[in-house]
């Protein structure tokens, strides 16, 4: 699908393994994690900004499209090429020479195609890590682009906290290589131009460096499963704890019955440490933490934990039923089984959603009411990041159910769920797994015109080239 002067030339600029065109070496670029499967003229692998810059204009001044892509982690085919064969993926998985510590700073400057795990192997001799907790293991960039949050933002925010500069390649006829590579942590001279870059999915730019804040490792380190009273306690519990634990907590993960089920259905091996082996409604994972070794006569984190549920127990109307404290390793063990868990019920039908953290019990409540009536043999598998108001919204159909034979089903289905969480409880439709082909139309409906104008009008200013999955405009 692309001529062979065109993959001369880049062969040129990328060398021979910079450039991939059988289709069995492809085949991995073209294959998302989860749903989609598209096709690519090419995929380029520079190894080096100035590669990036350099095809980067080839592509442009020819009219060749790009698709970015990082890790190839994400769940809303942003980072794989469409069924048609005309464009070419971009990966970044042999950026990775820089790597420059500042221990003093406490911050990073490192290639974009480094994986969060190998970021963390290298830190963990200083006991520093980038603080972005997630399933995946994604490439920074590809963290960069969709703004990623994970299981700790409630303590240490989401990526667009922690970058404090950037390297970027636009997409135009030069490949202009834009320097944000700023290592300050206040620098109020004038527009913060890294944050055009940081969420947007790659539309105005590729990211080929940055610089990343650093957080020290957590020596100490509690969990324990919350069981709340209901679900309308679920925040109250939140408030309880935050009242008491301030900067000492680092997580509160909710997690539904059914999701747990799934998990333990998937993972024989996983501790069941509820009464009788019953699981409740619904369960919160809490953990917080300290970043420095015991003191002498310092109470354990497991003994502060202890004081302050007890503390919450003894409130009036008090919005914890049970408690099981336990180690870290078996709590976390289980919440991150929960993904592969629910997948393996039948098929998934997943939505990214986030909430003000009022109203995310009362939208999840409010669903598992209405579905038996309004989508019969669904169910739902809810869990996610409570304190922070985001939750993976999954719903499941049996392998074998007649639903799957209903071509209008899954589109039907969604269009209900996305009009209840954006239309009645005001929250978004994509919390941190930002725009890609599958939520194109749903940014399509929901922006304002005027500011889809204006995303339109940086799309062009930037990379009027084509560049990424998403239409800005």
């Amino acid at each position: 699908m692309i001529e062979q002067e065109h993959l001369d030339r880049l062969v040129k600029i990328l060398g021979d393994k910079g450039v991939l065109t059988r289709a069995e070496d492809m085949e991995a670029y073209e294959t998302g994690a989860r749903y989609d499967h598209g096709r690519a003229a090419v995929v380029l692998r520079p190894a080096t900004t100035a590669e990036v810059s350099a095809a980067v204009a080839y592509c442009v001044a020819n009219g060749i499209a790009l698709i970015p892509q990082s890790g190839n982690t994400g769940l809303v085919s942003g980072s794989t090429p469409d069924s048609s064969g005309n464009e070419a993926v971009l990966s970044l998985d042999r950026l990775t020479r820089q790597f420059e510590l500042d221990l003093d700073n406490r911050s990073v400057r490192v290639d974009a195609g480094f994986r969060l795990s190998d970021l963390n192997r290298r830190l963990e001799e200083h006991d520093l890590f980038f603080p972005i907790d997630l399933g995946a293991d994604p490439r920074l960039g590809g963290m960069i682009a969709t703004n990623t949050g994970g299981s700790r933002f409630l303590k240490y925010g989401d990526v667009r906290r922690n970058t404090l500069g950037l390297k970027v390649v636009l997409a135009d006829q030069t490949g202009t290589v834009l320097d944000l590579d700023c290592d300050l942590r206040k620098n109020n001279t004038g527009v913060d131009w890294k944050q055009i870059f940081i969420g947007t999915s790659g539309a105005f730019g590729i990211v080929t460096e940055c610089m990343l804040n650093l957080e020290r490792v957590p020596k100490q380190t509690s969990t324990a499963f919350l069981v709340p009273a209901s679900g309308a306690h679920v925040l109250p519990l939140l408030k309880a704890m935050e009242e008491r634990l301030g900067a000492y907590l680092s997580a509160f993960e909710g997690m539904s019955k059914n999701a747990i089920a799934a998990a333990f259905a998937h993972v024989p091996s996983l501790k069941n440490s509820f009464h009788g082996g019953n699981i409740p409604d619904y369960v919160i994972l809490a953990e917080i933490s300290r970043t420095w070794e015991p003191r002498e006569g310092e109470q354990s984190l497991d003994a502060v934990l202890e004081t302050v549920l007890a503390e919450i127990w003894e409130t009036e109307e008090a919005p914890l039923a049970d408690a099981f404290v336990g180690p870290p390793h078996e709590t976390w063990a289980l919440r991150h089984a929960l993904s592969e868990g629910v997948k393996h019920l039948g098929k998934l039908i997943a939505f990214d959603l986030s909430f003000r953290r009022g109203d995310i019990m009362a939208f999840c409540d409010h669903m598992k009411a209405e579905m038996p009536e309004k989508f019969p043999g669904v169910t739902v598998c809810d869990f996610g990041h409570i304190g922070d108001g985001g939750v993976h919204f999954n719903l499941v159909v049996a392998r074998d159910s007649s639903l799957l034979t209903d071509g209008s089903f899954e589109q039907r289905l969604r269009e209900w769920v996305f009009a209840v969480a954006v239309e009645q409880y005001r929250g978004s439709f994509s919390a941190e797994h930002a725009i890609g082909r599958s939520n194109q139309a749903l940014y399509d409906f929901y922006t304002p015109e005027k500011l889809k104008d204006m995303a339109a009008g940086l799309k062009t200013l930037t990379s009027p080239g084509k560049l990424g999955s998403v239409r800005f405009g």
